[in-house]
């Protein structure tokens, strides 16, 4: 009936569908701006505590990342507008202090779904696309009648997770420990991150000083298995060395086995590596790789979806692989058996457009078994990082033209090594028993014979000629060993 005034099913009690005005979602989140209006890349703060959130604002949407240096929340001259497109001007109200204003909603509204969704929900992604942050979050926070596309159990699950959420206590953690929150719209998301559609991070969790964004533009992926051959460690710190010394950053998952060689290998070059955690980016794991992480943190990036505190878990080892797909230009996969997750890792690369390149082994080796199968599909075999700059980077980067050894005799004219040929490997033979061999005239044979003699290669031995040891190591040595 088109008199009917119901709300919709998916409304919430009271058919209330956002905040009020002057509603916070998170009532202390009060914000001020200082040192620059956010479309400029000014501070943003929520309070003492929360003094460390940054970012900026673009078209009125809202972006802010945890930046450790800051120390608390600073206030804007009044005769400053810090309003975004379509402000309010100057004064309080436009700085967004105690306003409730999007801006903070947005971003706290983003650390708090991080607590709350796992990685890659693409249901939970498809709410935030159509819904907006704040009604997302403001729902979950409520309960009541559950979004499109979930069961009255994973709701009611996921409103238990919403009750323990403090999106506040996640910055503090992360600004302890060194790391910022980057979210899309700032100037350091990597937008390459948004071919994953609804599975887009909600966020990105951050440790380390170099610009995520810029680093992403361009970097490869190396990834493999975790009980790698040395081998396999040797290809990977081989691979990642070279490619750090072209200048592309090494991206992996900070893992045992080909991830750590990798990682290894980019600093051991003195180049830049990021690694893309399951878990927290304050909490290392494997704990075996604590020294490392630490050390990638502090020489690189240290990335990861979930917060502050997480654990990894199998899933999220699965769905971490697809961030390290869309991150780089390209997946190189150096050892994988045929159940294995880097090859989940090419096949997120592949299904995104990106490069995927594979490292063959031993044809008996199972370690090397998923490469192969990839080979023998549309993978590209690479076998060094010349090979893979190739593919992933600048039109023009190609490989050195790759040839064998030149031999002493590949220097002498064609009749001139036919004549060469001519003698035996054994013992004499006359200037006439090699022309014939040669295929040529005596005479033309004797004065190519001269010519080798100049060249150490025969010697004469009254009407017999013979090679020399030196003619004999350069022949042999040009013979196929089969």
């Amino acid at each position: 009936m088109s008199g009917d005034t119901r709300p919709p099913e998916d409304a919430a009690p009271g058919g209330d569908t956002g905040p009020k005005e002057g509603e916070t979602l998170f009532p202390d989140a009060a914000v001020s701006f200082g040192g620059g209006s956010p479309a400029e890349g000014g501070a943003v703060a929520l309070a003492p505590q929360d003094a460390a959130i940054s970012g900026h604002v673009r078209d009125g949407g809202a972006a802010a990342a945890v930046d450790g240096a800051a120390a608390g929340p600073r206030s804007v001259p009044e005769s400053r507008s810090t309003a975004g497109p379509g402000g309010a001007g100057p004064g309080a109200d436009a700085s967004g202090a105690g306003s409730g204003r999007p801006e903070s909603r947005e971003l706290l509204g983003r650390v708090f779904l991080a607590r709350v969704l796992e990685p890659g929900d693409e249901t939970g992604g498809r709410w935030v696309r159509e819904r907006g942050v704040p009604e997302v979050v403001r729902r979950l926070r409520e309960g009541g009648r559950a979004l499109p596309g979930v069961s009255e159990k994973r709701w009611a699950g996921l409103c238990a997770r919403a009750g323990r959420a403090d999106p506040r206590r996640d910055l503090a953690v992360a600004r302890s420990a060194g790391a910022r929150f980057v979210v899309p719209g700032t100037a350091e998301w990597p937008g390459q991150l948004d071919d994953l559609g609804d599975a887009r991070p909600l966020g990105l969790w951050v440790r380390g000083g170099p610009s995520l964004r810029m680093w992403a533009l361009r970097s490869v992926a190396v990834v493999g298995a975790r009980a790698c051959t040395e081998y396999g460690a040797h290809m990977a710190v081989t691979l990642a060395a070279g490619l750090a010394e072209r200048g592309w950053v090494v991206v992996s998952g900070g893992a045992y086995g080909i991830d750590g060689a990798a990682h290894r290998g980019a600093l051991g070059a003195g180049g830049a590596t990021a690694a893309v955690l399951a878990c927290g980016v304050d909490r290392p794991y494997p704990p075996g790789h604590t020294a490392l992480i630490t050390r990638i943190a502090e020489q690189g990036l240290v990335v990861g979806e979930l917060p502050p505190g997480d654990h990894p878990t199998p899933s999220r080892f699965i769905l971490r692989n697809r961030v390290i797909a869309a991150l780089t230009r390209g997946t190189v996969v150096v050892e994988a058996a045929r159940r294995s997750g880097s090859l989940v890792t090419a096949r997120a690369a592949r299904r995104l457009g990106r490069h995927v390149m594979g490292v063959p082994g031993p044809a008996t080796s199972a370690l090397s078994a998923g490469v192969h199968e990839m080979l023998r599909g549309d993978a590209v075999l690479v076998g060094d990082a010349a090979e893979v700059v190739e593919l992933v980077g600048d039109m023009g980067e190609l490989p050195p033209e790759r040839r064998g050894p030149v031999l002493p005799t590949d220097l002498l004219e064609s009749r001139t090594r036919q004549v060469l040929a001519g003698l035996p490997g054994r013992g004499t033979s006359t200037a006439g028993e090699v022309a014939i061999r040669a295929q040529t005239t005596q005479d033309d044979a004797v004065a190519r014979l001269y010519e080798l003699r100049a060249l150490g290669y025969v010697e004469r031995h009254g009407d017999g000629w013979k090679l020399t040891r030196q003619a004999m190591i350069s022949v042999r040595g040009g013979r196929s060993p089969c």
